[in-house]
């Protein structure tokens, strides 16, 4: 199977749930210092559950292909379900292998908005499965 399947190149040129966060409930944001590919997300939650999710980001497809079709995943579920999500299911969602050469970039979706939820994230970073 091709690293860039169809649905990582179609996430890619037509991201889905892009956008600024304006008046966001929180916003966190990451930076993949192996490669540079960056990622904010901007979260919306009423009542427990995560009812908008909006985010930018620069860096190659993988990384961003991913917090796109994590985007689309995550907008309805509980804060518990989200916080809950392992590195196989993003590599789940993404639908194609994922090498050592490029689990950071694929993982870097799941960094971002696990640790927007964790105070004071750029003193700790969430872990992901021993990540």
């Amino acid at each position: 199977m091709d690293l860039y399947a169809e649905n990582i190149l179609d996430h890619y040129r037509n991201p889905r749930n892009r956008g600024e966060g304006n008046g966001a409930s929180m916003t966190g944001n990451e930076v993949n210092p192996s490669c540079g590919d960056e990622l904010t997300v901007h979260l919306w939650i009423e009542n427990g559950m995560l009812i908008k999710l909006e985010w930018e980001g620069t860096g190659c497809a993988i990384s961003q292909a991913g917090m796109s079709i994590l985007s689309e995943e995550l907008i309805g579920k509980s804060v518990d379900e989200v916080l809950a999500l392992k590195k196989d299911d993003v590599y789940a969602l993404l639908g194609v292998p994922i090498g050592p050469r490029r689990y950071k970039c694929a993982l870097l979706c799941l960094h971002t908005v696990k640790n927007a939820f964790a105070p004071q994230s750029w003193l700790k970073t969430v872990e992901i499965d021993g990540e």
